[in-house]
């Protein structure tokens, strides 16, 4: 029988923050719905990392260019998981990634064509590039839908919506 394994992608400070340039005004309400799924199932939490200047490639240069607020080294506090789920962090396996996907660091806990429930933030960025390189790979894949933030509703839906589209691969749930 394959495991099941929950993702939580990037619950960290710059997400959460509705303050920072990159907060989610979802973010919230994600967390009573991490915590319970993640009650339930091995847990691995994701953080989004910025890659060192002499090791960003390409389209990244530029990135930061247009987001210059975030980029600082990778222990930056606005890079730590949200307090309010530092317990659920402390016992899962936590693995940091300079790209907006996170299959590959997953990927390297989980092994080939997983069956995950991912959730996390935002979902119109890193929970999507996440889920369809997972599924593209190979991954069955359920998207927790209430335990996901976009960085607005709009935008939250507009990335369901794609999600579906990869049926069944993808179920939303």
């Amino acid at each position: 029988m394959t495991q099941t394994w929950l993702v939580v992608v990037d619950p960290q400070r710059v997400f959460a923050d509705v303050g920072s340039p990159w907060g989610s005004p979802m973010f919230a309400a994600t967390l009573e719905p991490v915590r319970a799924l993640a009650a339930t199932l091995p847990t691995i939490v994701t953080r989004w990392v910025p890659a060192p200047d002499a090791e960003r490639v390409g389209s990244w240069r530029a990135y930061f260019d247009a987001w210059p607020f975030a980029d600082r080294p990778a222990d930056d506090p606005m890079f730590e998981v949200v307090p309010e789920l530092a317990d659920v962090a402390a016992v899962a396996t936590v693995v940091d990634a300079p790209t907006f996907g996170k299959w590959d660091v997953v990927r390297a806990v989980t092994g080939e064509a997983p069956d995950l429930v991912v959730a996390g933030v935002s979902t119109d960025c890193c929970v999507l590039s996440t889920v369809l390189a997972a599924a593209d790979a190979g991954a069955t894949v359920r998207v927790a839908v209430d335990a996901c933030a976009g960085s607005t509703p709009e935008n939250h839906r507009r990335a369901l919506d794609a999600m579906a589209l990869y049926a069944p691969q993808v179920t939303l749930a």
